[in-house]
């Protein structure tokens, strides 16, 4: 353990001036890395979805940092991102890459969903990623720099259905066999598993605002087998669990991805959170009927339901 420890707090040098692009940067995670490396002497591209997100992140930063528009569910915004960073970093190659943008809604159970509610998802947190990655990859090999993919604790447990838990378990596997493959060439691939944390990701009245759209679209019959309280009851359980668990600190985990893109020896994954430690990370060790057993006592019990573990039922 000691051992670790020193190995752990081991840094890389001379880093000052080293180009990092970060996606996702209009608010939350993004942004806070974004000022933060600005302020210890990285050279920043931070991607952006809006010009508004560029104007305020450039009022609040460096001149150094440079802002790009990226959307990355357009391909050609996407090659317009790259060739805007191959441009800026040509000469000494890109360093590090933190794939932080994202989406979570909408989550609801899964036959409240359309196909289309899956892509919306998977577009942005599994598709946009590899597609920015695969196309950065020869100025990361060519710095032997680093790659910070942004997953989720429900990326290792998936509990509500959509397409946010299979878009991170997504990049949960695209970052392994990443790791694996770059391994030969110096570059260093982690992956980071946020718990609940107050950003737009867990923004409750936009969260509450799909619910109610996926609920009024459903037909006679699946809206019957749920039950008017059922969604009363799941709503409930929403606003209960984004104003508890939620953690305002978001320098938990931008310490993470900064340690990821600083340490000589970064690890794999990063737990943050004391929820992602203490709840969701030990359930997705736990046996599979234990783990789908605590899930069952966080949810309500729909009408039509045959839950056996509805003596353990909480009303919420």
């Amino acid at each position: 353990m000691i051992c670790w420890l020193i190995r752990d707090r081991l840094k890389e040098k001379n880093l000052s001036g080293k180009y990092v692009f970060i996606t996702g940067c209009d608010s939350g995670f993004g942004r806070a890395l974004a000022k933060h490396l600005d302020r210890n002497g990285f050279r920043i591209i931070a991607a952006c979805l809006s010009e508004k997100g560029c104007q305020e992140l450039m009022a609040s930063t460096s001149q150094s940092l440079k802002t790009v528009l990226l959307n990355l569910t357009d391909p050609s915004s996407i090659d317009d991102a790259v060739k805007f960073v191959r441009k800026e970093t040509e000469d000494i190659g890109l360093y590090g890459l933190v794939n932080n943008a994202g989406r979570s809604m909408p989550m609801a159970p899964t036959d409240w969903m359309q196909l289309e509610d899956f892509r919306t998802t998977l577009d942005v947190n599994l598709m946009g990623l590899i597609g920015v990655t695969l196309k950065l990859l020869p100025l990361l090999k060519k710095s032997r720099g680093r790659i910070v993919n942004v997953s989720s604790v429900l990326g290792r447990l998936a509990c509500i259905g959509g397409g946010y838990c299979v878009s991170k378990c997504g990049v949960e596997a695209f970052s392994d066999s990443l790791r694996r493959d770059m391994h030969h060439f110096g570059v260093q691939v982690s992956i980071i598993e946020p718990g609940f944390f107050k950003t737009g990701v867990t923004h409750l009245e936009s969260i509450e605002r799909e619910l109610f759209r996926l609920w009024n679209q459903l037909t006679p019959e699946v809206r019957d087998s749920y039950g008017e309280k059922y969604f009363i009851k799941y709503l409930r359980m929403q606003r209960l669990s984004m104003n508890k668990l939620c953690d305002a600190d978001l320098s938990k985990v931008t310490r993470c991805m900064e340690h990821a893109l600083i340490a000589k020896y970064p690890r794999t994954r990063y737990g943050v959170g004391w929820d992602a430690k203490l709840l969701w990370l030990p359930l997705s060790y736990a046996p599979t009927f234990l783990s789908d057993m605590m899930l069952r006592m966080l949810l309500p019990l729909p009408r039509d339901g045959k839950n056996q573990a509805s003596r353990f039922q909480i009303d919420v």
